[in-house]
C-alpha cells in the first residue's frame, strides 16, 4: 500500500516531531540523457559503499559490457548500454555485491550478444558467470512454441534464484527499469509484458518482501493494461486528495498532540493505496471509488520494539478502535518477513483510518525485503543482519522440492503461480508450532507442508477437535490434526481443491510414480502373455542372472529405451505393441539356442478369433490407472472383452459387443489384445443402469431400497429436470456390483418395485 505520499496536503505542524511526511514511494528516477547514462561516471556515485578495488572489477565489466553492446540500440534509440547502467543502479541502492553489480551490467550479454558462459567465467570468475546465466533466458529456437520457451526459462531462472536470491534481485531490477521505459513499444507488447509482470514478477518480489518494488510494478502493469481506468481513477485520487485535506490536517495535530504529551518519540508518514489496489478492492467488493473508504493512513515509526505496542495504547486512547481490524506482525510475521502492528481507527467524521506501528528496522524490510540483507551488511553489527538473509528461504527451498517433483516446464511455472498468493492464513500443529499457508489451504495442503509422507498417507482430520472434511479451508488459529494410515494414498481428486504448488506437485507425482509402476506389471505381464504365443517363456528380470541382464539391456536398445524398464512401461501404455516386441525377444533366445515349447505353443496361442495374437491378459481388478474400463460401456465380469492399447493411454476393456469399440477395431485393429477376466476379482465393478418409473412420492426410496436388498450400492443417481412435470419419469443409476449374474439379479429385484415400469442395462447405440 502506498505509492505516493500525501505530505502536500498535511500542514508543516510534523516538522518539529518528525520531518514533515516524507514520501514511502520513491518515484522513478528522471531518465538521463544517453551521453551522461553510457558513461560509467552515472554509475560510480551510487557505489561509495564498495571497495576500490571492486569498483575497478565492476569498472572493467562495464567496459566488457559496452564493448558487447556497442552499436545496439534500445525501442527509444538510446544506445543499450544505457539500460545495464540503469539495472546496476538500482542494484546500488539495495547495496548488493559487486558480483551481482558485474551481472547487473553483463546480464543481457550473453543473450544477445553472442557471449559464452566460458568466456565470463574466464574474465570474471564462476561466481559472477553463474549470476549472468541465471539471468539468460533459454535459446527459443529448442521449443516449438513461445510459451514453453518462456516457461522453461522461468524455470531455469527460478531454480537459479533458489541457488542465490541475487538472481532475481537483478531480474527485478531489469523488469523494473523495462516497465519504466516500455512508452517506446507497441501497445499489443506493451500489454502482453505487463501482464507477465503483474502474473509472475510483481507476485515474487511481494512473496521476498520487496514491497517497494512490488508496488511500483503493479501500478506500472496497470497503466499499461488498463490506461483509462489508471488515468480515472488518478485524477479522482486528485479531488480526493483535496476533497480530506482538512480531515488529515486534523487527525494529524491529534496525533501529534498524543504522542508528544505521552513522551514517545516518533516518525509519522502518511500512506495512501495504490491506484491498483484501489482498482482491485473496487473489483473484487463490486464498490464505486466514492464506497472505499481507506485510501489514506498513517505509519508511525519508532526507535524500539516495546515502543510499537506504547504507541497502539496512544492511539487506542485517542480514537476508537474498530473491533476485528487489528493485526500483530510482529508477534506472527507474514511469511515474506513482514512485520508491523495494524489497527484501524474511527476518525473523528465516522470514516476508517489505518495506523501501521513499526521499528526502522521493521520498515526497512517491509519495503526492501531480502535486499535488507545486503544493507545490514554495511553495519556488521546490527541484530537482524542475519535474519534478513533467510527472508523466503522456505519459499526459496519449496522451488527445489517442486522442481525434484516436476519435470514439465509449464506444470513447474503452474505450481509457482499457486505459491505466489500473497494472503496468508496462520495455523497450529498439535504441538503449537505456527506454519502459515496461502488463503485457501485445506487440511492436506497442511498435511504436506508438515512431510510428504504425512500427505500421502493422510486419510482424514480434525480441526480444533472436530472432525472435518479434507477439502475443509483453514482459517487463522485453526490447530490443525491429520490422521494418517500405512496402507492410504494421494487421491487424484486432491488436485481439485489443493492450494499450495507443493501439495500438488507431490501428489501429481506420487500418482505418476503409480501409473509408471502399474504400467511396467501391465507391460510384463502382456510381454508374457505374447511370447507365451511363441512358445517361450519370458526370461528373468533379476539383475542378478547376468545373461539375462545383458538380454534385456540388447532388447531395451533395439526398442530405443534407456533400460528395460523404460520398455516395460511403454508397453504397458501402448506406445510399443507386445507381439513385435516380443517376437524380436524371440529371434533373440532363439540366436542363444532356445526353441519353442510346442505345448506352451499351441496354448498360447488359443484367443479369440477377432483379435491380434499377442497374448491374454487377465483381468482381476487390481490393475489400478494402467487399465481402464471403457465409460462407454462399462463391462463388468462375465461379459466377452477385449482390450485396446491406445497409445500412451495404457489398456481401455471394452465389451465385444460395444458399438464404439467395433468402430475403433475397424479403424485401428493392430492395437487389439485378447482379455479375459480372472477367476478371482478383487473388487466390484459399475454398470449402467435406466429404470422407467411412475413417477410419484417416495419411488426413489423404492429404487434405493430395492438395489440395496440386492446387496449391490447405488454410486451415482440422475434424472432429468423434464421428468418432474411427467407422470413416469426415467431414472440413471451407476450399480457397484460383483459380475453379471449379480447384475442381473438386481435388474429382477428392481422390477418387482412397484413403481417400476422398465428396467434396463445401459449400452451404447450402434
Amino acid at each position: 500500500m502506498g505509492l505516493r505520499s500525501f505530505a502536500a496536503s498535511l500542514p508543516a505542524a510534523l516538522s518539529g516531531l518528525s520531518g514533515g511526511l516524507p514520501s514511502l514511494r520513491t518515484p522513478p528516477a528522471a531518465e538521463p540523457s544517453p551521453a551522461e547514462a553510457a558513461s560509467f561516471d552515472a554509475l560510480v556515485h551510487r557505489l561509495a559503499y564498495l571497495p576500490k578495488a571492486d569498483i575497478k572489477r565492476i569498472r572493467e565489466a562495464y567496459k566488457f559490457a559496452d564493448e558487447a553492446h556497442l552499436g545496439q540500440m534500445r525501442a527509444s534509440g538510446e544506445p543499450y548500454i544505457t539500460h545495464p547502467i540503469a539495472v546496476a543502479g538500482i542494484c546500488a541502492e539495495w547495496r548488493l555485491d559487486a558480483q551481482a553489480i558485474m551481472a547487473a551490467l553483463m546480464h543481457d550479454s550473453m543473450e544477445d550478444c553472442g557471449v559464452t558462459k566460458a568466456e565470463l567465467i574466464e574474465r570474471f570468475e564462476a561466481p559472477t558467470a553463474e549470476l549472468v546465466d541465471g539471468l539468460t533466458k533459454l535459446d527459443k529456437l529448442q521449443f516449438s512454441t513461445r510459451e514453453e520457451s518462456q516457461a522453461e526459462s522461468f524455470r531455469k531462472m527460478l531454480l537459479a534464484m533458489a541457488r542465490d536470491v541475487r538472481v532475481i534481485l537483478i531480474k527485478l531490477a531489469d523488469r523494473l527499469h523495462n516497465m519504466r521505459t516500455m512508452g517506446a513499444m507497441a501497445p499489443d507488447k506493451r500489454r502482453r509484458i505487463a501482464r507477465e509482470t503483474l502474473d509472475i514478477y510483481a507476485p515474487i518480489a511481494h512473496r521476498l518482501g520487496l514491497n517497494q518494488i512490488y508496488r511500483e510494478l503493479q501500478e506500472l502493469s496497470f497503466s499499461f493494461i488498463n490506461p483509462w481506468r489508471h488515468a480515472a481513477l488518478s485524477k479522482a485520487i486528485g479531488k480526493a486528495r483535496g476533497n480530506r485535506r482538512d480531515l488529515v490536517s486534523r487527525i494529524e495535530r491529534d496525533v501529534v498532540k498524543a504522542f508528544t504529551e505521552a513522551g514517545i518519540k516518533v516518525e509519522i508518514q502518511g500512506r495512501e493505496k495504490t491506484l491498483f489496489s484501489i482498482y482491485k478492492k473496487m473489483k473484487d467488493k463490486h464498490l464505486s471509488f466514492a464506497q472505499v473508504s481507506d485510501i489514506f493512513g498513517f505509519r508511525i515509526i519508532v526507535d524500539e520494539l516495546p515502543s510499537c505496542y506504547l504507541s497502539l495504547g496512544v492511539l487506542h486512547q485517542l480514537y476508537k478502535p474498530q473491533p476485528g481490524r487489528f493485526k500483530d506482525y510482529i508477534a506472527i510475521p507474514k511469511p515474506n518477513g513482514y512485520q508491523s502492528l495494524h489497527t484501524t481507527l474511527v476518525s473523528p467524521l465516522g470514516t476508517p483510518v489505518e495506523f501501521q506501528m513499526r521499528t526502522e528496522t521493521m520498515h526497512l524490510v517491509a519495503e526492501k525485503g531480502v535486499a535488507a540483507h545486503w544493507m545490514y551488511k554495511s553495519s556488521a553489527q546490527h541484530p537482524n543482519g542475519q535474519a534478513t538473509q533467510q527472508l523466503g528461504a522456505h519459499w526459496l527451498q519449496s522451488l527445489i522440492d517442486i522442481q525434484d517433483e516436476t519435470r514439465d516446464a509449464n506444470e513447474f511455472l503452474e505450481h509457482v503461480k499457486i505459491d505466489l498468493f500473497p494472503d496468508a492464513v496462520y495455523v497450529f500443529t498439535p504441538k503449537s508450532k505456527i506454519m502459515a499457508l496461502p488463503k485457501g489451504a485445506t487440511p492436506v495442503d497442511f498435511a504436506y507442508a508438515i512431510h510428504s509422507d504425512v500427505g500421502d498417507h493422510c486419510v482424514a482430520a480434525q480441526i480444533n477437535g472436530e472432525p472435518v472434511p479434507l477439502r475443509t479451508e483453514l482459517r487463522s488459529g485453526d490447530v490443525i490434526e491429520i490422521v494418517t494410515a500405512a496402507g492410504a494414498r494421494p487421491n487424484p481428486a486432491w488436485l481439485s481443491f489443493v492450494r499450495t504448488g507443493r501439495a500438488r506437485s507431490k501428489i501429481r507425482h506420487f500418482l505418476k510414480n503409480l501409473e509408471q509402476e502399474e504400467s511396467r506389471d501391465l507391460g510384463e505381464k502382456m510381454l508374457a502373455q505374447a511370447l507365451r504365443a511363441e512358445g517361450l517363456a519370458l526370461p528373468s528380470l533379476d539383475d542378478d542372472e547376468q545373461a539375462a541382464a545383458q538380454l534385456w539391456q540388447q532388447l531395451a536398445r533395439w526398442a530405443g529405451n534407456r533400460h528395460v524398464d523404460e520398455l516395460l512401461v511403454e508397453v504397458g501404455l501402448g506406445r510399443k505393441i507386445a507381439s513385435i516386441v516380443a517376437k524380436k525377444l524371440a529371434r533373440m533366445l532363439a540366436e542363444q539356442g532356445q526353441r519353442p515349447d510346442a505345448v506352451m505353443l499351441s496354448m498360447g496361442r488359443f484367443v479369440h478369433d477377432d483379435a491380434p495374437a499377442q497374448g491374454q491378459v487377465m483381468l482381476d481388478g487390481s490393475e489400478g490407472a494402467s487399465v481402464r474400463l471403457a465409460p462407454c460401456c462399462r463391462p463388468i465380469p462375465g461379459d466377452e472383452i477385449k482390450g485396446y492399447l491406445g497409445r500412451g493411454e495404457g489398456l481401455v476393456v471394452h465389451t465385444t459387443e460395444c458399438a464404439v469399440g467395433r468402430r475403433l477395431f475397424q479403424r485401428d485393429a493392430e492395437h487389439w489384445i485378447a482379455v479375459s477376466w480372472a477367476d478371482e476379482l478383487s473388487r466390484s465393478f459399475e454398470a449402467g443402469v435406466s429404470v422407467l418409473l411412475n413417477n410419484g412420492k417416495g419411488v426413489l426410496a423404492q429404487v434405493a431400497q430395492a438395489v440395496s436388498a440386492a446387496e449391490a450400492d447405488i454410486t451415482h443417481i440422475s434424472m432429468s429436470d423434464e421428468s418432474q412435470q411427467r407422470e413416469t419419469a426415467e431414472m440413471s443409476l451407476l450399480l457397484s456390483v460383483r459380475d453379471r449374474l449379480h447384475l442381473a439379479d438386481v435388474l429382477r429385484t428392481l422390477k418387482r418395485s412397484p413403481s417400476v415400469l422398465r428396467v434396463w442395462r445401459v449400452k451404447p447405440q450402434a
